[in-house]
């Protein structure tokens, strides 16, 4: 469960300083973009995909989130998906031999699922953010 404070732009009980708080309009793009679903404004992660304790900017604690192995399922599908037909096309229009499938499409599933690990983490954790404010 995350720690919430009001939803107005006070200022926040669970926040270190007297700031006022600026509520973000859209979480879960705040989410995806790395940034505090709450404000908007502080970052979400610490490195790649390490979520950080609490937001800098706003003091929104991110020490109860749990996405766990989510986001990681949805990527490989969506990887999966752009990668298998991707090469079936390619193997149906022009016939290439096998290692050279290998040669491109090993590369284009890795970069696929490290380019798209951190928005769907934080996708996953501006919906969690949403659904219990």
């Amino acid at each position: 469960m995350i720690q919430d404070g009001p939803e107005t732009s006070e200022t926040a009980r669970d926040e270190p300083s007297s700031r006022a708080v600026v509520v973000c309009d859209h979480p879960v793009r705040a989410a995806v973009r790395g940034r505090c679903p709450r404000c908007g404004q502080g970052r979400l992660f610490d490195g790649f995909l390490k979520v950080r304790p609490a937001c800098e900017a706003c003091g929104l604690d991110f020490s109860t989130i749990q996405t766990g192995d989510g986001p990681a399922t949805f990527i490989m599908q969506i990887a999966g998906f752009i990668v298998v037909f991707s090469a079936l096309f390619v193997e149906i229009k022009f016939h290439p031999p096998m290692w050279l499938h290998l040669i491109v499409w090993l590369p284009m599933v890795a970069g696929l699922s490290l380019a798209l690990m951190r928005p769907g983490r934080g996708l996953m954790i501006g919906l969690q953010y949403r659904n219990q404010r």
